[in-house]
C-alpha cells in the first residue's frame, strides 16, 4: 500500500481522467456509467470541495492572527525586520505582475466555454474599483464577514485582532496560547481533509474525464503546463539569477545548494513543514547568519508567496476567461490588489493557494465548476509551488543577508 499521499493523489488523478474518459468515448449509449456513476462522482467531488471551503474562513482568521502574535522579534530586529519584509514584498509583487503579464499575452481559457458543461448559473459579481475595495475592506458588521466569506474583512479584523494582542504582550498570553491551540486545530482539519483527498481528486477528475468535451480538456491542460512553467522558470532561472545579481554566490551554486530544500518541499507541499530544511539549507550551505534566517524563515512560511501570487494570478484569468467572464481593464487594479491579499494571507499548508483561488472565484461569481477544476489538479500545481515559494525565502534572505555586515547583524541580535 502506497503510503505517500502524493503518490495516491497522482493514482486518483490519472485513474479518474482514463477511467472517465473511457465512459465519455465507450460508454456513453450506457446509463449507468454515463449517469448515475458520474453524479455519484459529481456528488462525492462536491463534498470534497465543501469540506474544503468550510475551512477557508477559520484557517484565514486563526493563522493571520497567530502570525501577528508569533512576529514578536519584529521590533527589536529593527532594521533586518523592515528589510526583509520589503523585500519579501517586493517580491511578490514582482511575481503577480509577471504572472499577469503572461496572463494578458495569452490568455489561457479564451474560446473554451465551460459554462455549458456545469448546471449552475453564473451571477456575475464584479470586483469593486480599487478605491472602493480599499473602503470594503473594514467590516461594519464581524459576523456578516465571516458568513458571507469577504476574505479580504476577515484578513483585516485578524491583523487587527493580531496588532492588538501583540502589543498587550504577558498580559494577554491566555489568548496568544489559545490562537496557537486553534491554529494547531485548524492545521490539523486541514491534514485531516487532505488524507481522503485521492479519493475527492478521483471523483474530480473522473467527472471531468466522463463529461468535458475534449477540446476543453486540452485547454485544461495547457492552463496546467502554463503555471507549471512558470514557477519552475522562477525556481531555476529567476531566483538564481537574483541571487547571483545582488550577492557572491553564483546562480549554479545556489541551485545546488537549494536541491534538497526543492525535493523535500515537493514531498511535502508545505512551506511550513519545511522550515527547518530551509534554515539548514541557509545558515550550513549559503552561509546565511543565524540571525537573518532565524527571523525570516519563519515570516517566509507565512507572507513570501511567490508561488501562490503565481498561481493565483493565472487560476482566475483561466477560469474568467474559460467561463465567459473575461475579466475587464477596470477590474484589474482591483483584482491585482485582491491577488496580493490573499497570497500573503495563504497559509504555508498543502491547499493553502486552492482556498484562496476559491476566495476569489466567489468573489467574481463564478460557479463550482469552476473551483472543481482547480481543486482537480491542485495537487501537481501546490507541490512546484510550494518549492517556488520557499527556494524563493531562500533567495531573498540570501540577499538581505548580503547587506548586512557581521557587526549589524549582532547588534541587531543583541
Amino acid at each position: 500500500m502506497m503510503k505517500s499521499l502524493s503518490a495516491r493523489i497522482f493514482v486518483g488523478l490519472f485513474l479518474g481522467v482514463i477511467l472517465g474518459s473511457i465512459v465519455q468515448f465507450a460508454l456513453a449509449d450506457v446509463a449507468f456509467f454515463s449517469g448515475t456513476l458520474v453524479d455519484i462522482a459529481s456528488g462525492v467531488g462536491t463534498m470534497f470541495v465543501n469540506m474544503i471551503m468550510m475551512l477557508v474562513v477559520p484557517l484565514v482568521f486563526v493563522s493571520i492572527v497567530c502570525g501577528v502574535c508569533e512576529l514578536q522579534d519584529l521590533k527589536s530586529f529593527g532594521r533586518l525586520g523592515g528589510k526583509t519584509f520589503g523585500f519579501y514584498i517586493i517580491n511578490t509583487v514582482v511575481a503577480i505582475l509577471a504572472a499577469f503579464t503572461v496572463a494578458m499575452l495569452i490568455e489561457p481559457g479564451k474560446g473554451v466555454d465551460m459554462s455549458s458543461s456545469g448546471h449552475a448559473d453564473i451571477t456575475a459579481t464584479e470586483l469593486p474599483n480599487l478605491v472602493s475595495l480599499i473602503v470594503s475592506i473594514v467590516p461594519n458588521n464581524p459576523f456578516s464577514a465571516f458568513t458571507s466569506g469577504n476574505m479580504l474583512q476577515v484578513i483585516f479584523m485578524a491583523l487587527l485582532l493580531g496588532g492588538v494582542i501583540k502589543s498587550m504582550g504577558s498580559a494577554v498570553e491566555g489568548a496568544v496560547k489559545g490562537f496557537q491551540t486553534a491554529n494547531k486545530i485548524m492545521m490539523r482539519l486541514i491534514s485531516v481533509v487532505m488524507s481522503i483527498a485521492p479519493i475527492g481528486v478521483f471523483a474530480l477528475m473522473f467527472k471531468l474525464g466522463a463529461t468535458l468535451e475534449p477540446e476543453i480538456f486540452v485547454s485544461v491542460v495547457e492552463y496546467l503546463v502554463l503555471i507549471l512553467a512558470l514557477l519552475l522558470l522562477w525556481i531555476f532561472v529567476v531566483y538564481p539569477f537574483a541571487v547571483s545579481l545582488f550577492t557572491q554566490v553564483s546562480a549554479k551554486t545556489f541551485r545546488e545548494k537549494t536541491q534538497e530544500q526543492i525535493l523535500f518541499s515537493l514531498s511535502t507541499a508545505s512551506s511550513n513543514a519545511t522550515i527547518p530544511v530551509t534554515m539548514r539549507t541557509l545558515t550550513d550551505k549559503l552561509g546565511v547568519s543565524k540571525a537573518v534566517a532565524g527571523f525570516g524563515v519563519p515570516l517566509g512560511a507565512t507572507m513570501n508567496m511567490g508561488g501562490v501570487s503565481i498561481y493565483i494570478t493565472i487560476a482566475i484569468f483561466f477560469v474568467a476567461n474559460a467561463f465567459g467572464m473575461p475579466i475587464t481593464g477596470e477590474q484589474i487594479p482591483a483584482l491585482l490588489f485582491s491577488v496580493f491579499l490573499l497570497s500573503v494571507g495563504a497559509g504555508g499548508v498543502p491547499g493553502g493557494g486552492m482556498v484562496m483561488i476559491g476566495v476569489l472565484i466567489h468573489q467574481m461569481g463564478l460557479p463550482v465548476e469552476a473551483f472543481v477544476i482547480v481543486a482537480a489538479l491542485d495537487r501537481i500545481i501546490d507541490m512546484v509551488l510550494t518549492s517556488c515559494n520557499v527556494v524563493g525565502d531562500t533567495a531573498v534572505l540570501t540577499i538581505v543577508d548580503q547587506t548586512e555586515t557581521p557587526h549589524q547583524i549582532a547588534e541587531e541580535k543583541a
